[in-house]
């Protein structure tokens, strides 16, 4: 390994674990600081065991190295999840994900195979997958612009290096690690890691976001403002905003998006983003109107003059598509089923529910 490689990776790894250093700071209180720190050290781990003469040192040395760069594939998907998915929680089978590509590296290196090695990658490029579709599929609700500009290059550079890294192992001998692609390697990964740093520099944590908007998660609160919080074009934006949801309940359409609402405003995606983002404190635009969807059923459930109404009947009338959806919405913001909780609010016994659809 020449000197300069020997620098750039030398110069990397620093790079890495200044970074973890920061995020670790308020690693307690923030899930994506926690995951965007474990991501890193992965990255570190990788950066060294690709240099040339990796296989020289010590297997004391080499397993931890080589087992925590194998789980990267796996802490990418947790780290999108977190980063992109507002209500992402940790389940057992990111967990299990996590687990197998640690047993399966660790296995490679005391008894490499050619099935150790398919399972492997199979397992990685299916984490690296969901991590994708984590970071991409919500970009057309996501009401936070820094976060919408991160989602394709920060998932997609990612992906595409890494994908590149499997493949090489499966096409050359000592894949990037050999000459004459180890330099190169180098260089790639100190220009990724560097945009990288630079671009988590700039994006709020979650303390920063909880002061600015007041609220911490997007479902806090559903009411707009009683009296417009901004002044000028952003104020008659909030009214006629307020106008459409409080009386032409334009959340019963089961189609509504972005782009249909800022229609029937008259403004750019862009500027209504940014209203209900900035002014309201909402992260996504499918929990903002959900939230008006579910405070609609909730009352109708609450109703004794509704008492006969299907849930299905409710579930439809105030937005939502099919059954199955709003019966998992509402159940993620009340703790039970809408069955469940007419029966708490209206005092019917068990079994006697009017509804024959089930819930």
């Amino acid at each position: 390994m020449s000197i300069l490689e020997a620098a750039l990776r030398g110069g990397a790894v620093m790079l890495l674990l200044l970074r973890v250093a920061v995020l670790l700071k308020s690693a307690r209180s923030s899930r994506v600081s926690r995951y965007s720190a474990l991501l890193l050290a992965c990255i570190a781990a990788y950066v060294v065991e690709s240099a040339p003469g990796f296989a020289a040192l010590d297997l004391r040395v080499r397993v931890p190295i080589h087992v925590v760069s194998c789980t990267t594939p796996a802490v990418f998907w947790m780290t999108m999840g977190t980063l992109f998915v507002d209500d992402f929680r940790l389940r057992w089978y990111h967990a299990l994900a996590w687990l197998a590509l640690a047993l399966l590296g660790a296995a490679g290196m005391f008894r490499p195979s050619m099935s150790i090695g398919m399972m492997q990658s199979g397992l990685a490029v299916f984490s690296l997958l969901i991590g994708v579709w984590h970071a991409l599929a919500g970009r057309a609700t996501d009401l936070v612009e820094w976060r919408r500009r991160l989602r394709v290059a920060y998932a997609i550079a990612i992906v595409l290096y890494t994908l590149l890294v499997i493949a090489s192992d499966w096409l050359w001998a000592g894949g990037l690690s050999a000459a004459p692609f180890s330099l190169a390697n180098a260089i790639g990964m100190v220009a990724l890691i560097f945009l990288f740093a630079v671009v988590g520099s700039l994006a709020p944590t979650e303390q920063q976001w909880t002061a600015a908007t007041g609220r911490a998660t997007p479902a806090a609160s559903n009411a707009l403002p009683a009296t417009p919080p901004a002044s000028g074009l952003d104020a008659a934006l909030l009214a006629a905003l307020r106008k459409l949801i409080d009386h032409g309940k334009v959340y019963r359409e089961p189609d509504l998006s972005i782009a249909s609402l800022s229609q029937k405003l008259d403004m750019p995606e862009y500027r209504l983003r940014h209203l209900i983002n900035h002014q309201l404190g909402h992260r996504n635009f499918s929990a903002f109107v959900n939230g008006y969807r579910l405070a609609e059923a909730e009352a109708a459930l609450s109703d004794p003059a509704q008492a006969d109404v299907p849930v299905l009947t409710i579930a439809l009338d105030a937005g939502f598509g099919s059954i199955g959806p709003f019966n998992r919405a509402f159940k993620a913001q009340t703790g039970v089923t809408p069955t469940e909780y007419r029966r708490m609010r209206l005092g019917v016994a068990p079994g006697a529910e009017p509804s024959p659809f089930p819930n």
